[in-house]
């Protein structure tokens, strides 16, 4: 088993990481242990996280949710999937026969 996980940090950005123990690894987060990024932006609060059968599924995911804008992962942290699609980076509005 795998997961992708959103942390919250506490200046208000978001990190996507992927791990194989999830609460392992959020405990390396909160101990700065984690990385840089999350090591400097302290307490972290987990906010979203998925459960997959193969790591490389996460993986893959997770590579996902990095190119993804704000908007987007909080409509993925909120539970709103119908607004994903919107909320594509190369979602444009195009009147027919444009």
């Amino acid at each position: 088993m795998a997961h992708v996980y959103i942390l919250e940090c506490s200046d208000g950005s978001y990190y996507v990481g992927s791990t194989r123990n999830l609460e392992s690894r959020l405990w390396q987060h909160q101990q700065g242990l984690g990385g840089a990024y999350t090591s400097a932006r302290l307490p972290v609060k987990l906010v979203y996280a998925c459960e997959f059968a193969s790591v490389v599924d996460a993986w893959g995911v997770e590579r996902k949710l990095h190119g993804w804008s704000r908007a987007k992962r909080e409509a993925l942290i909120r539970g709103d999937y119908a607004a994903l699609p919107n909320l594509a980076r190369n979602h444009q509005d195009r009147s027919p026969g444009a």
